[in-house]
């Protein structure tokens, strides 16, 4: 009797977990952010720059920074970036590379693209 019971909760256990995922399968994935308009002014300003500096220190290093190699994410080539390649990256993420669109705001995100594609930034 213990057995059918154990079997009976599992299988609605189960029911219940598939009639959630049909529910979630139903829902449309977020659509990605569009990437604003960087302007050189944007990208110059030191203030932008020094703002996401302070980001990258905080986060961003610990995967991609000189300490965290080889391993843990692609060393970054700034070089052959575009602004709006840079904040797609960061906004939507990429492989294992989470998603910071819900972590960090629109400006701090923008201000990652400045410091990346800033002459100061070394990963």
């Amino acid at each position: 009797m213990r057995v059918s019971t154990l079997t009976w909760v599992a299988g609605v256990g189960l029911a219940a977990l598939l009639a959630q995922a049909a529910v979630a399968s139903d829902e449309k994935p977020a659509a990605k952010e569009k990437s604003p308009e960087f302007t050189k002014a944007y990208l110059d300003d030191v203030k932008n720059q020094k703002a996401g500096e302070t980001l990258w220190q905080d986060q961003c290093r610990h995967c991609h920074g000189a300490s965290a190699y080889p391993g843990k994410a692609p060393k970054l080539k700034p070089y052959r970036y575009k602004p709006g390649f840079v904040f797609d990256r960061i906004s939507n993420g990429f492989k294992k590379m989470p998603a910071w669109n819900e972590v960090y705001s629109k400006e701090e995100r923008m201000a990652l693209v400045a410091f990346i594609l800033s002459e100061d930034f070394s990963p």
